[in-house]
């Protein structure tokens, strides 16, 4: 992924269980998203 990269819409679960859509969420503004692919994971 680069910068300024377009990317589908898709659904995930915020910090309490309820479930956003990025699309919803960029009505509110610009957003970050961070992905941690070792979160939760032993070592």
């Amino acid at each position: 992924m680069q910068i300024n990269d377009r990317i589908t819409d898709f659904a995930s679960t915020d910090q309490n269980g309820r479930e956003v859509r990025l699309s919803e969420l960029l009505r509110e503004g610009p957003l970050v998203l961070f992905f941690y692919p070792k979160a939760m994971t032993p070592g």
